[in-house]
């Protein structure tokens, strides 16, 4: 987890300011209730020494509206961790292995101090569930006639569809995720109707191919999976193939999966995209003689795209671009709207990049389930929304509290009308966690896409490489799971080895 520094100073100024207000409101507990108690909680999300965020984000106001109550924080991450998210190891080294959170949380929940209140992750949550290491929240609700009406769809169902009973094991207060943003003035210029929700990747791709303009003097790509001109072809793919349950290699981790007649149509369709110039080349990041204004890193921002899968976070900076405008030089500001991210006839309205946070439950264990509550009661309360609704990276799962921001006017329900999906979470985070190297497996993947892309190899072959490729690399891993794992045909270099959270 990464923090913006004027991120954090925000949120901690706007809880200075919102003191008085939040004193006057019903977030605490009785005003005779002065017995002093311990709120003891996980999280699998921060390392030892990291809390001040997530006392700013959710607890700070919390313990002034409750002096009696403390707060303790307690990390289940393996502190060593966090250096190989920074440095990663070769892949000719030893892949290196770090103790499961969800481990070290049964550990600590069957010991003397179990934690009363657990925050983890969406993908951590079914292994939990699995462990019997969270408590229903149903009772808790329904006793305090808690309202999830105005809940966002996608975060309560979310949640809810993890269960393995179909109760509510948790809730997460703000999420963010991805729509997709369109410049109007391109398509207009074109003689196009932009797109709208609910499309497919088709639908996207044959409005991308109406709007570009590849042979112009400035030429114009309909469509790109990233604004960023330095995207990574690979993790376009992902984005594209999430919904489609596409899976890289068997559930043992021990053979891949790639050499198929459904990958080969998705590496097919990625190829055409190039051929036919309606995504940008995967050598444009080479073309370092182009510039178009202050933003020529950014395609959509630059006018080099008509179209392209933006996160929320990203769509502020349109936004304060186009608001100081007069101060930017050669910058002319952006007509703008979004829709939602096209999906796969297959599964209609499931999309990828969503994100929930701040996803707490109460332990199995826990001695105070009552404080524990009273705290996910009150992030997740329409009046803490109130107070955090206009954030310029998350969104408030109530959508009474999701408005555009300055009076701006743009289809914001694009960020939270959909479903989010959750292949390759839950079972892919035991088997990383199970075997660090098979991300190695990946490598020969994203060589040979690029090889494809720029013509050089064909897809037939590209896919054939990558699968011997890997399965070399898998039988390694099945011989010594922590040891190196290489592959003679891969390109050589540094990969880092990102944890799974």
């Amino acid at each position: 987890m990464q923090f913006n520094g004027k991120k954090i100073l925000s949120i901690a100024l706007t809880g200075i300011m919102l003191v008085p207000l939040l004193t006057a409101c019903s977030f605490g507990g009785k005003a005779s209730d002065k017995e002093e108690r311990v709120l003891r909680i996980a999280t699998s999300e921060l390392y030892d020494g990291e809390d001040e965020y997530f006392r700013q984000q959710f607890t700070n106001i919390f313990e002034f509206n409750n002096p009696n109550i403390k707060i303790e924080i307690v990390s289940v991450r393996d502190e060593s961790e966090k250096f190989n998210y920074y440095y990663g190891n070769d892949d000719s080294q030893s892949a290196k292995t770090f103790k499961d959170p969800v481990q070290t949380l049964q550990e600590m929940i069957e010991g003397p101090n179990p934690p009363d209140l657990i925050a983890m992750s969406y993908d951590q949550m079914s292994i939990m569930l699995e462990k019997n290491l969270l408590s229903p929240l149903d009772s808790k609700m329904a006793e305090d006639k808690f309202d999830t009406t105005d809940y966002v769809p996608a975060v309560y169902e979310g949640i809810k569809n993890l269960s393995p009973d179909g109760k509510m094991y948790a809730l997460a207060p703000i999420f963010n995720s991805s729509a997709l943003v369109y410049n109007k003035k391109l398509f207009a210029d074109a003689g196009v109707e932009p797109p709208s929700d609910n499309m497919t990747w088709d639908d996207i791709f044959a409005l991308a191919q109406r709007v570009s303009k590849p042979d112009a003097d400035k030429p114009i790509s309909g469509f790109s999976f990233t604004p960023y001109r330095w995207g990574d072809a690979f993790e376009d793919m992902n984005v594209y193939t999430n919904s489609l349950q596409l899976r890289y290699f068997d559930e043992a981790g021990e053979k891949m999966t790639v050499d198929t007649p459904e990958w080969e149509k998705v590496w097919n369709k990625l190829t055409q995209l190039q051929k036919d110039k309606i995504t940008p080349s995967v050598n444009e990041q080479f073309n370092y003689e182009e510039n178009r204004g202050p933003f020529s890193h950014d395609r959509f921002m630059s006018g080099r795209v008509a179209m392209s899968i933006i996160s929320y976070g990203q769509l502020g900076q349109i936004i304060d671009a186009n608001k100081n405008s007069s101060q930017i030089k050669d910058y002319t500001p952006i007509d703008f709207d979004v829709v939602t991210i096209p999906s796969h006839p297959e599964n209609p309205g499931v999309v990828p990049n969503f994100n929930m946070s701040g996803l707490m439950g109460i332990s199995s264990k826990a001695t105070n389930p009552e404080d524990a509550w009273k705290l996910i009661k009150f992030v997740n309360s329409p009046e803490w929304a109130k107070i955090k609704a206009g954030g310029s990276y998350e969104l408030t799962a109530r959508k009474s509290y999701i408005k555009p921001k300055n009076g701006e006017t743009f289809n914001i329900e694009a960020f939270y009308n959909v479903k989010p999906s959750s292949f390759m979470g839950n079972d892919y985070y035991r088997m990383y966690r199970e075997k660090p190297n098979l991300q190695k497996a990946m490598n020969p993947g994203r060589n040979e896409l690029q090889e494809v892309l720029a013509g050089n190899k064909s897809v037939k072959d590209g896919l054939k490489s990558w699968q011997e490729q890997g399965d070399n690399i898998l039988q390694q891993i099945k011989a010594n799971p922590n040891g190196p794992a290489t592959d003679s045909g891969a390109s050589s270099g540094s990969t880092t080895i990102v944890p799974v959270r």
